[in-house]
This record gives structure tokens, sequence and C-alpha cells, in this order.
């Protein structure tokens, strides 16, 4: 296209912004009565809300609950009732009085199908600690399981003498839902004022730094509406909520800055005496601002959501609703900053100044501002900046090297909530391993109660017995370890076909049927210890694949490894999260290179150019290495524990890495794209690299400055959170954006720009013609809008 003609034509954004300045009140009523339809909704979307996630039917422990499900009945999921007495003795008549007062209506509460008391298990009970526990078997999934709590709460009695609590997996999601919207609620009251703060030193007028503020609040209650109607039909986690807020009033504050900034910059521009600004001038303003600004903020928003795209790729509900939250978030933060913004900027006009505070009035950027002076100081010793500067990066990152992946468990909620009061006194007085038994789906060549088969079943379960690692071993043919294999042969020998003995009817109808039983394996260690993760390798180290073929698993082939001649699938326990971590693991690489794929094409259209787009990778990797190395620090090794007030996880959960790469991916390219796209405008029009270096670190660096750090405001208030997972993803945030805006964007990228040259500009002469006709940069929307 000729360059008559490509001046003279006008880009989506361009008209975009006239539409918005010629439609201005409309504009603004319509976003007014958006969020009047969403305040009623906005406010519910916490209880539409779920935790839990990881249930995906393809993993080898779903297959193996399923199995046992369909095939013997057993509870998808179960609840633990606690109950403890200080004064009064397990056993005792006193004591089992008060218990059965306390827990009779349980049984039949709306979805409990059965209770295994403690009065017929002696492993639940334990004199010395005073303390015992039910296990009520539930209907419902894991992941539903909370709907449970209600119905079993009603149902329980306060009775003196004993103390009853709930634990195991319901109560813990019910907990961590009702904590996660506490911890919400605590980050705003913080980052609210803090972002004032720094909006107000940022424009020195009220009415200016009111206008993000404004903005992101509208996307983040839009946001929490839009969230409310997607959860009536699919699943969405709890942790969206923390998300949310997060990139609405995170990236709506930050585009906003970078809008008003620019709006008030084309303001002076068009300003030439101490009168008045004509309609004419204002309505150019506008849509100068959103021709170029907006036309940044698009594209930042376009690589955001790339980023929160590669969550919707993995199998886990949790990740794929973070994803869709994100990317819903971030779209109305968007489309706010491109109509609503540029709207209430037209209808205040200079206005926007109004209610200014002596003494912060913002001064107009200029070649000589304290940005261009640093940038040029760079540029005079690259190498001298460049390699040190690389280097405290890696050593920043390197921590990760060490990193140990799980899941999460109990621990992660604050000691005073109820279920982990729960959780942390049945394991003192049973064990860790207690309340994460593994379970295998064992399945026979003919009935299960075949004398070769219980001879293959008793070898076995009697190597498992013998395995330091494992506590107890429940089966049918380990119900007393008193019966020698003849009798366990003798007992299921019966020509009807059923034992004569009750006890032992029960335990066969409850875990055998046909050629398919179960075995529960009871850990002495906890499910995210390696001890519990090597037990299941050597489990499946002879596994079977969905068509009936055997293959070899990870782990060495040991003694506790079941016979060739058994079918298994490990499931419950460690071996589900074992299973979570390694297809998180497996999933991730796939996620992250589409990631960077796609978003090494968008910044090659919006910066034609094929350095750029690479370089910006490299730097954004750099920074989120340094953030994944601090997570190790903190989190596993427990450094600065006592000043973010929780206790180490010894590993890193294997979510949080997956959350943060995808947001800060997006993120950290926000600024990037703030910062080239000045540059590259000032390079289009002087074709100096040195000055467009300077010339944009110097239009752009205070403003990215601001809008990270209210992203660190915002982010650093989740450090507040007592869900340590919550804490985690606020804390890797503000660190990674903060050496983003700093290290990298102040140091990093001047001095490899300028020893790249104009190399940086550099793109084949096929892919220029291809977008100069196409995609307007914003030196030609600057050049017609003067």
């Amino acid at each position: 296209m000729p360059a008559a003609k490509r001046a003279s034509a006008r880009s989506p954004f361009e008209r975009l912004g006239g539409f918005v300045y010629r439609r201005r009140k409309a504009v603004a009523l319509t976003w007014l009565l958006l969020l009047a339809l969403a305040l009623p909704f906005a406010p519910q979307a916490p209880g539409a809300l779920q935790a839990g996630g990881f249930d995906v039917p393809t993993l080898e422990s779903a297959r193996s609950r399923a199995l046992l499900e369909e095939q013997i009945g057993a509870p998808p999921s179960a609840l633990v009732v606690a109950i403890s007495s200080e004064t009064l003795i397990p056993g005792t008549l006193e004591f089992e009085t008060a218990a059965a007062a306390a827990t009779s209506r349980v049984a039949t509460a709306p979805h409990v199908t059965g209770v295994r008391s403690h009065l017929i298990a002696p492993s639940q009970v334990n004199v010395d600690a005073r303390i015992v526990y039910d296990v009520v078997l539930l209907d419902l999934k894991p992941d539903d399981s909370p709907a449970a709590l209600e119905g079993i709460q009603a149902a329980l009695r306060e009775t003196p003498g004993v103390r009853v609590a709930l634990a195991g997996g319901p109560s813990f999601y019910a907990d961590i839902q009702s904590v996660s919207e506490s911890d919400l609620r605590r980050s705003e009251l913080i980052s609210l004022p803090l972002a004032a703060i720094v909006l107000l030193l940022v424009f020195g007028s009220l009415v200016a730094a009111g206008l993000p503020l404004a903005v992101g609040g509208a996307a983040v209650i839009a946001a929490l509406a839009a969230i409310f109607g997607v959860a009536q039909f699919a699943r969405m986690s709890v942790f969206v909520l923390n998300l949310t807020t997060l990139l609405g009033l995170g990236l709506g504050v930050d585009y906003s800055l970078l809008m008003v900034s620019r709006f008030r910059e084309e303001l002076g521009r068009r300003r030439t005496g101490r009168g008045a600004l004509t309609d004419a001038a204002i309505a150019a303003a506008v849509q100068a601002t959103v021709a170029t600004s907006g036309r940044a903020v698009f594209f930042s928003g376009l690589t955001v959501m790339l980023g929160l795209f590669g969550l919707v790729l993995f199998d886990f509900a949790i990740l794929r609703s973070i994803g869709v939250a994100g990317a819903i978030t971030v779209a109305l933060a968007v489309t706010a900053s491109l109509t609503l913004l540029p709207a209430l900027l037209a209808l205040l006009g200079e206005r926007v100044d109004r209610f200014a505070v002596r003494g912060l009035r913002a001064t107009q950027p200029n070649d000589r501002g304290p940005w261009a002076r640093l940038a040029r100081a760079v540029m005079r010793r690259p190498l001298a900046v460049a390699l040190p500067t690389f280097a405290l990066l890696i050593a920043l990152g390197s921590p990760w090297l060490s990193v140990r992946f799980n899941a999460p468990d109990g621990s992660i909620l604050p000691p005073r909530v109820a279920s982990r009061q729960a959780l942390d006194a049945l394991t003192a007085a049973f064990g860790e391993g207690s309340f994460s038994p593994m379970t295998v789906a064992v399945r026979t060549e003919g009935s299960v109660t075949a004398p070769d088969n219980i001879r293959l079943l008793h070898e076995w379960v009697r190597a498992l017995q013998a395995d330091p690692r494992v506590a107890r071993v429940d089966s049918i043919v380990s119900l007393d370890e008193r019966l020698t294999l003849p009798q366990y042969l003798l007992l299921y020998s019966s020509p009807s076909g059923a034992p004569p003995d009750r006890y032992v009817q029960q335990v066969l109808s409850a875990s055998t049927k046909d050629d398919v039983t179960a075995v529960t394996i009871t850990p002495v260690l906890g499910p995210n210890r390696p001890e519990s993760r090597a037990l299941v390798a050597e489990l499946r180290a002879a596994t079977v694949n969905p068509d009936g073929s055997r293959a070899t698993g990870a782990g060495a082939v040991s003694a506790i490894t079941p016979p060739a001649r058994l079918t298994t699938l490990v499931g419950g326990g460690a071996a589900e999260i074992v299973d979570v971590v390694d297809t998180i693991s497996s999933e991730f690489p796939k996620s992250a290179l589409l990631i960077i794929f796609t978003t090494l094409i968008v910044l090659t259209v919006l910066l034609r150019s094929i350095v750029l787009p690479i370089k910006a990778v490299i730097m954004n990797t750099l920074s989120i290495l340094a953030s994944f190395g601090a997570l190790v620090w903190i989190f596993q090794e427990g450094n600065l524990s006592a000043l973010l007030g929780f206790a180490p996880l010894g590993f890193v959960e294997t979510t949080i890495p997956v959350i943060l790469f995808c947001v800060l991916f997006g993120l950290s390219m926000d600024y990037e794209v703030f910062l080239l796209t000045r540059m590259r405008e000032i390079y289009d029009r002087t074709g100096d690299n040195t000055a467009a270096v300077a010339g944009g670190l110097e239009r752009s660096g205070r403003i990215i400055t601001s809008a990270a750090l209210i992203v660190v405001v915002v982010a650093g208030s989740f450090a507040f959170a007592e869900i340590v997972l919550i804490k985690a993803l606020g804390v890797g945030v503000a660190l990674a954006v903060a050496a983003d805006a700093t290290i990298v964007r102040a140091l990093l990228v001047p001095a490899t720009m300028r020893l790249l040259g104009d190399w940086n500009w550099w793109a084949p002469r096929w892919l220029e013609r291809l977008l100069a006709g196409r995609i307007a940069s914003e030196a030609e929307a600057e050049a017609r809008l003067r």
C-alpha cells in the first residue's frame, strides 16, 4: 500500500475512539445499565463457586474409585466425625452414651449411606488420647461432597462431656471456600486504599486518580456477575475469586492509568494558550488516546488472555475454571478501558485535572527526564549492566532447581479452622497416614474367593503388612492376624458361597463381588511424604492399561508389587496426589509452548519485528524464573515464614507454578507492550534506536512503574491471606512484577536494545509488506491526529 494512502487510512482504534466520543453519553449510560444488572449477581458469585476440581476420570486413581463404586457399591466419598473428651474415657459407658447422643442422627442425614462406627473398629479408638472417630459414607463425588455438610451438622447434637468435630475432604473443601472469601475481603480492604494513594501520587488530581479505580471496579463487578452466570452451568473453583480481583482491579487500573496519562499528554499537546480547549481538540485527544494507548491496551490484554488460555488446556477443573474466569475478567477490563474510560474522558475533557492536590501536579515527559537519563546511562555501558543483571535474575531463580511438587492437603488451612484442628488432633492420635489410605481395586481371574486367588491375595497382603511403610492392610485375607492361609481357604470354601461367620459375610459384602475386591492400604506417613509416593510407584510397577494390556510403571518391582495374575488399579491417598502432580507436570510444557508461540505471533503483528518478540519472551522468562525461585525459597524451605505467618509446606503445590506462569507471562508482557509500542512509535518517526529507547522509557517508565506498583499492592495484599496457596500466589505475582518493572525494564531492556541496535526492528520484507497494509503504527496514527 502506498505511504500516502496508508497514512490517510483510519485504523479500527481511531474509528473506535471517534465513535465513543460521538456516543459518549450513550456509552456511559450503557455501562451504568450493565453494572446495575450485574450488581445483584456479583455478591452471589462466591456462593456459586466450589473447592476441589482435581477429579479427572481418566486418571488411574479415578478409574480405581469408579470400578469399586460400580462393582461393589463403594461410597464415592466419606467424612470423618471426631469425638473427643477431656474427662471421659472411650469404651466406658459414660463416653459411649454421650457419643451416641451426639451422633445418633447422622446416619439419617441427607446423602449419608452409612456409618462405620468406632464401636466395631478398634483401629478408630485411641484411649490414651481420649479420642475416637466414625467414618460417614456419602453418595456424592468428592468435589460435590461439601453439599452433605449442612445436613450432617444439623444432625449433630451438643452433648455435655464430649466434643464433636468434622474432618476430611468435604469439610476441608468447605472451609477453603469460607476462608477464601474472608481472604478476599481482607485483601480488598488493604489494596484499594493503597492503590488510590499511588494513583493520586501519579496524577496529582482526585478526578484523574478516581477514573482508573472506577474502571477497575466496574470490570470486577461485571466479571463477578459473569462468573456467577458461568458457574450455573460449569464447575468454577473458589480460587477464581482472588484472581478476579487481582486481574480486574490490577489490569483495569493499569490500562486506565496508561490511557489517562496519554489523554492528558494529548490535551497538553493541543493546548496553545490559557483558553479552554475546543470540542474538536478534545475529540482529537480522545481519538488519539484510543488509537495509540488503546491499541497497546488491546494487544496487551490479548497477550494476558493468551497466557490464561493455557490454563484451559488442562484436564483439571480447578485450572480450567481459573483460565475461563481470568479470560472473562481481562476481556471486561479491556472493554471497559476502550469504551467506558474514553467516554468518561470525553465527558470530562479538561476537567480530568480537577481537584488537583498541591505539590503533586504531574509533569509532562520530555527527552531529558530521569527515565531518559537512566536509559542513556545504561546504554553507554550495556554489557556492564546486562551481564550482572542477567546473572542476578538467574541467581534469584536458582532455588527452583531443588523444587519438590505436591498436591494440597489440610495443612494449607490456618490452624484456627475447625476442620484443621480436628485433623491435627486425629493425626496426632492415629498417625498421619490413617486419614489418607490407598485403595487398590483388584480384579482376579475368576471368582475372588477361588482357592488360587485367595493364595495370591494372601501372599501379596502379607508382603504389604511386612513393609515398614505400611501401618495396616484391610482386605478379605487380613481379617485377623491370627488366621493362617489354610484357615482363609477353609473360610471361603463354603458350598453355598457365603462364609458361615456373619462378620466375614459383612466384610465380603462390603469389599468384594465376583472377580473384584478392594484392598485398603493405610501408610504410616501422610500422602505428601516421599515414602508414600514411593509405595504408589512400587504398587504400580506393573500396571494395567485401559485396554487390559500390562505396562511397566515408573517404580521398581518389589515385594509389594502385585502378582502378575492380579490386575490392579491404585487409588486414594498418595495415589491421587501422584496422578495430579504427574499429569500437570506432563501437560504444562505443551501449554507453555503454545502460550509462547501465540504470544510471539501477536507481538510480531504489533511491533512489526521478529527480534523484539523473541527478546520480550526471554525477558519475561527471566522475571518468572526469579519468582519461581522465591516460591521454593519461601514456601518450600520456610524462609520468611514467621514474617508472612505460615508453617513451611516442605513442597510447592503443583498448580501454583502453572497458574503463576500463565498469569505472569501475560502480566509481564503487559508492560513490555506498553514500553515497546512507545519505543516503536519514536523509532518510526526518527529511525534512531538510541533515541527510541530513551524516549520510550521516559514516556512509559513512570507509567509502567506506577502500574506495576498497583499490581504489586493488589497481589501483595494476598500475602495476608490465611490460605497458604493464596498467599503463595500473591507473593509470587508481586515479586515477579516488581522484578520485571524494575530490574528488567529499567536495566536489562535498554542494555539489550543498545547491544542489538537497529536489529531490534528487523523483519523480513514480506512481513513488513503484509503488516504495513493492515496494521497502522502508532506513529502513523499520531501523525494523522496531530
